[in-house]
């Protein structure tokens, strides 16, 4: 097995270090997120108040930005991990189907898969939130079944290399039904591929989380969102940068670990790559 390199190992600390403190965020954050203080607004990073500092300096409520941006990781950790877990559930099992049946049934699911990628996801999420509310419930709906076609077409067409393979006519000679033969003989042997697009769409959902909560179509004040935070800090760039600047570069920091990640896992599963 190939050893991981220094660089690599430094994006995963980065990554753990991420869901580690979006985790521990109610014991990491030094104050209330959702405490307000008007004599304490708009204080830069570092201000030493009333024998407290905040490090992060305070937002326009005089709300400590360190505690909500830990909290605000927490929020796009949970959103993305639930909403990765439903699209991943539901396009699977949708391509494994249209795989294993094919005719009639991959027609019509993989036509659904179609009409679903010539839709920009941001668009049909945003016009989905509209209509059923924000939320933290809609959104995690919303950006699930919005996602599901990608998981679809990958596992359609894996599926559709291992159903010819002869341990699965085996399987059918031997008496075992379709679903048993999709559960424990399909769905191991392509799960590897199915996990790098978890990643990369996992990275993608925190992105698509904080632009809806950055439009007021996500998360909703006073909860903290990375996107909210950024959108109650846009009117106040000039004299408190430090409101875009901080949620913007956690944003920035955990999506590229993710995509890199993504990749390196990409490498690690294709058999091709490893014997290089």
């Amino acid at each position: 097995m190939r050893r991981i390199s220094p660089g690599m190992m430094v994006v995963l600390g980065l990554l753990a270090l991420f869901v580690a403190a979006a985790l521990a965020a109610p014991l990491l954050s030094p104050f209330d997120p959702l405490r307000q203080s008007l004599l304490l607004r708009l204080k830069p990073p570092g201000s030493l108040l009333g024998g407290r500092t905040f490090i992060l300096g305070t937002d326009d409520l005089g709300r400590d930005l360190l505690s909500r941006v830990l909290f605000g990781a927490r929020v796009s950790l949970l959103v993305s991990v639930v909403a990765v877990a439903l699209s991943f559930v539901v396009g699977t099992a949708l391509g494994m189907v249209a795989g294993w049946y094919r005719g009639a049934v991959a027609v019509v699911i993989m036509r659904l898969v179609d009409t679903m990628l010539s839709i920009p996801a941001i668009l049909l999420a945003v016009l989905t939130v509209a209509v059923l509310g924000p939320g933290f419930l809609n959104l995690v709906v919303v950006l699930g079944l919005t996602r599901w076609p990608r998981y679809a077409r990958v596992a359609y067409g894996q599926t559709l290399q291992v159903a010819v393979l002869p341990y699965i006519r085996a399987a059918e000679m031997a008496g075992a039904g379709s679903t048993r033969i999709l559960w424990r003989h399909i769905l191991p042997n392509i799960a590897g591929p199915l996990m790098v697009v978890a990643t990369s769409e996992f990275g993608l959902m925190i992105l698509f989380e904080a632009g809806l909560s950055f439009l007021g179509l996500g998360i909703q004040p006073p909860a903290p969102s990375w996107g909210s935070i950024m959108a109650a800090g846009r009117q106040y760039v000039e004299r408190a940068w430090w409101l875009t600047v901080f949620p913007g570069a956690c944003l920035f920091g955990v999506v590229l670990c993710v995509n890199v990640t993504g990749d390196w896992l990409r490498d690690r599963l294709d058999p091709r790559a490893a014997s290089r």
